[in-house]
């Protein structure tokens, strides 16, 4: 373990003055791309950023084409899993301009999702100015249209070759994009998980770790098999609490209040999209709370008619509305998302403002 406070003492160091090395691609791929039939996550840019670190800092910064890359088969991320990610996106506005969401946020939460799997930080330089210039390169990649954005994935892996169970000396940080469509179109139904978990407490549910989706795969296929889009998780320990909506946070209109469970187990991930909103519905003047939220509360309030709205809250699909909730064989109809008021609103709203068609007023926005 000494070598790793090596690493996280340099992590932890000031930013420097990093050198990026940009190599351009001498054939551009955007000509062979049908921008009118994206698919989330199928398509990627010209280029990508790759950083390494080794010997306690961040050595060799660059841009460059979009490749395959070669990893020895004793890389430790193969064999001990210390992989994690972020996910963001960029738009474009009416007159051109790219803008990036609070990609602050995305840096902070990778940092600590670093420190949860003993993994060297990424300086603020190489993650944000990094984005930023692999954008500004790719800005042609950046789609025009409602629905369609640049979505950003920037990940760090283990890149030791040893065989042996401790923290890797090395790690490469890297940052690809893919130009994408909706990532849900309408609304989802969704089952009430009841035997498997996605995270425990003392886990890793709070990190965006890769072994939290690996986890995930199963117990979704199998919820899809029997109609459902996604899963919502409940708590691993009675799963008497619900947690996260598949990939999203969850949020519910319960009477006149908005209820979105608390990040205090350190279980669920705690979205950005997501305090975004809770932000926005006390600037609002809505009476919103973080809570635990029994499954039992939720078919009374299903029962008696006071579940209103019910949605999942990320980076994919922003609004996810949830349309059907399946609970120990039940399937509760919930009403037509169209009518719904909050999700509606803040949805727009979230959506003008990531296009520059709202003002700024939490300096959220970074312009590229």
């Amino acid at each position: 373990m000494l070598n790793f406070a090596v690493h996280l003492i340099a992590a932890k160091m000031p930013d420097k003055n990093y050198d990026f090395k940009i190599e351009k691609t001498t054939h551009s791929r955007l000509k062979e791309i049908d921008f009118d039939a994206l698919q989330f996550g199928r398509v990627f840019s010209d280029h990508m950023l790759l950083a390494e670190f080794e010997e306690g800092e961040w050595k060799s910064v660059k841009i460059q084409p979009y490749q395959e890359l070669a990893f020895s088969p004793a890389s430790c991320v193969f064999h001990y899993g210390q992989a994690i990610f972020e996910g963001l996106k960029a738009h474009k506005t009416a007159s051109g301009e790219i803008l990036i969401f609070r990609p602050d946020q995305n840096l902070e939460r990778m940092n600590k999702s670093a420190r949860r799997l003993c993994m060297a930080e990424v300086p603020e330089e190489i993650f944000i100015d990094g984005i930023k210039k692999l954008i500004d390169i790719d800005r042609n990649w950046v789609p025009d249209g409602d629905g369609k954005s640049l979505y950003i994935r920037p990940f760090l892996i283990a890149d030791d070759d040893f065989l042996g169970v401790k923290p890797s000396a090395k790690y490469k940080f890297m940052v690809i994009t893919s130009p994408t469509a909706n990532y849900y179109s309408g609304a989802v139904k969704v089952k009430v998980e009841r035997t498997y978990s996605r995270a425990c407490e003392g886990g890793i549910g709070a990190a965006k770790a890769a072994a939290n989706y690996a986890a995930s795969l199963y117990p979704a296929q199998q919820a899809q098999k029997a109609g459902y889009h996604q899963l919502i998780w409940t708590d691993a320990k009675e799963h008497k609490f619900i947690e996260e909506s598949g990939t999203m946070n969850l949020m519910l209109r319960i009477g006149d209040q908005l209820v979105t469970p608390s990040l205090d187990a350190q279980t669920i991930l705690p979205g950005i999209t997501r305090a975004s909103i809770v932000a926005l519905a006390k600037n609002w003047g809505y009476d919103i709370v973080e809570r635990k939220v029994a499954v039992d509360e939720i078919v009374e309030a299903l029962n008696n008619k006071t579940l209103k709205e019910a949605f999942g809250m990320g980076t994919a699909a922003t609004i996810a509305p949830i349309e059907l909730i399946g609970i120990d064989g039940v399937d509760y109809e919930l009403s037509d998302f169209h009518n719904w008021d909050f999700a509606n609103k803040v949805k727009n709203h979230l959506e003008g403002l990531k296009r520059g068609k709202v003002a700024d007023e939490f300096n959220w926005i970074q312009k590229v």
